[in-house]
Protein backbone atom coordinates (compact mmCIF):
# COMPACT_ATOMS: atom_id res chain seq x y z
CA UNK A 1 0.00 0.00 0.00
CA UNK A 2 2.93 2.32 0.61
CA UNK A 3 3.87 1.86 -3.04
CA UNK A 4 0.36 2.84 -4.11
CA UNK A 5 0.45 5.95 -1.93
CA UNK A 6 3.78 6.88 -3.49
CA UNK A 7 2.39 6.39 -6.97
CA UNK A 8 -0.61 8.56 -6.25
CA UNK A 9 1.53 11.28 -4.69
CA UNK A 10 3.93 11.20 -7.63
CA UNK A 11 1.10 11.61 -10.11
CA UNK A 12 1.06 10.70 -13.76
CA UNK A 13 1.38 12.63 -16.98
CA UNK A 14 1.94 12.11 -20.68
CA UNK A 15 5.75 12.17 -20.41
CA UNK A 16 7.89 9.27 -21.53
CA UNK A 17 8.78 6.97 -18.67
CA UNK A 18 11.83 8.12 -16.80
CA UNK A 19 14.22 5.85 -14.92
CA UNK A 20 12.74 6.77 -11.51
CA UNK A 21 9.20 6.02 -12.70
CA UNK A 22 10.34 2.70 -14.15
CA UNK A 23 11.75 1.81 -10.73
CA UNK A 24 8.46 2.77 -9.07
CA UNK A 25 6.47 0.67 -11.53
CA UNK A 26 8.85 -2.26 -11.07
CA UNK A 27 8.25 -2.03 -7.31
CA UNK A 28 4.50 -1.81 -7.91
CA UNK A 29 4.54 -5.01 -9.97
CA UNK A 30 6.79 -6.85 -7.52
CA UNK A 31 4.90 -5.77 -4.39
CA UNK A 32 1.28 -5.15 -5.36
CA UNK A 33 0.88 -7.53 -8.30
CA UNK A 34 3.22 -10.02 -6.62
CA UNK A 35 0.97 -10.17 -3.56
CA UNK A 36 -1.52 -12.18 -5.65
CA UNK A 37 0.52 -13.41 -8.62
CA UNK A 38 3.42 -14.60 -6.45
CA UNK A 39 6.55 -12.72 -5.50
CA UNK A 40 8.33 -14.29 -8.49
CA UNK A 41 5.22 -13.64 -10.64
CA UNK A 42 4.91 -17.36 -11.38
CA UNK A 43 1.48 -17.70 -9.83
CA UNK A 44 -0.27 -17.72 -6.48
CA UNK A 45 -3.84 -16.59 -5.84
CA UNK A 46 -3.64 -15.03 -9.31
CA UNK A 47 -2.31 -16.74 -12.41
CA UNK A 48 1.30 -16.73 -13.52
CA UNK A 49 2.63 -13.57 -15.14
CA UNK A 50 5.62 -15.43 -16.58
CA UNK A 51 6.72 -14.43 -20.07
CA UNK A 52 5.67 -17.79 -21.52
CA UNK A 53 2.08 -17.35 -20.38
CA UNK A 54 1.74 -13.58 -20.89
CA UNK A 55 3.04 -13.83 -24.47
CA UNK A 56 -0.11 -15.76 -25.40
CA UNK A 57 -2.17 -12.56 -25.09
CA UNK A 58 -2.08 -9.45 -27.26
CA UNK A 59 -1.06 -6.18 -25.61
CA UNK A 60 -4.51 -4.57 -25.85
CA UNK A 61 -6.13 -7.49 -24.00
CA UNK A 62 -3.57 -7.30 -21.20
CA UNK A 63 -3.94 -3.52 -20.94
CA UNK A 64 -7.73 -3.88 -20.69
CA UNK A 65 -7.40 -6.51 -17.95
CA UNK A 66 -4.97 -4.41 -15.91
CA UNK A 67 -6.91 -1.17 -16.27
CA UNK A 68 -10.39 -2.68 -15.90
CA UNK A 69 -9.77 -5.61 -13.58
CA UNK A 70 -11.67 -8.87 -13.90
CA UNK A 71 -15.18 -8.75 -12.42
CA UNK A 72 -15.97 -11.65 -10.11
CA UNK A 73 -12.30 -12.26 -9.31
CA UNK A 74 -9.80 -10.67 -6.92
CA UNK A 75 -8.16 -8.83 -9.88
CA UNK A 76 -8.81 -5.12 -9.18
CA UNK A 77 -8.98 -2.34 -11.76
CA UNK A 78 -5.86 -0.13 -11.82
CA UNK A 79 -7.43 2.65 -13.93
CA UNK A 80 -6.86 5.96 -12.21
CA UNK A 81 -3.79 4.68 -10.37
CA UNK A 82 -1.54 4.14 -13.39
CA UNK A 83 -1.77 5.46 -16.93
CA UNK A 84 -2.32 3.58 -20.18
CA UNK A 85 1.29 4.36 -21.12
CA UNK A 86 2.54 2.92 -17.83
CA UNK A 87 0.42 -0.21 -18.23
CA UNK A 88 1.84 -0.69 -21.74
CA UNK A 89 5.35 -0.37 -20.28
CA UNK A 90 4.49 -3.04 -17.67
CA UNK A 91 3.04 -5.34 -20.36
CA UNK A 92 6.17 -4.91 -22.45
CA UNK A 93 8.35 -5.77 -19.47
CA UNK A 94 6.26 -8.84 -18.63
CA UNK A 95 6.53 -10.06 -22.22
CA UNK A 96 10.33 -9.74 -22.21
CA UNK A 97 10.78 -11.19 -18.73
CA UNK A 98 10.28 -8.95 -15.74
CA UNK A 99 13.48 -7.79 -14.00
CA UNK A 100 14.62 -9.58 -10.87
Amino acid sequence: MVVLAGLLAFGTSAWALEEQREKELTNLVRQDCGSCHGMTLKGGLGRSLARERISQFDDDTLVAIILGGVPGTPMPPWRGLITDEEVRWIVGRLKTGFPE
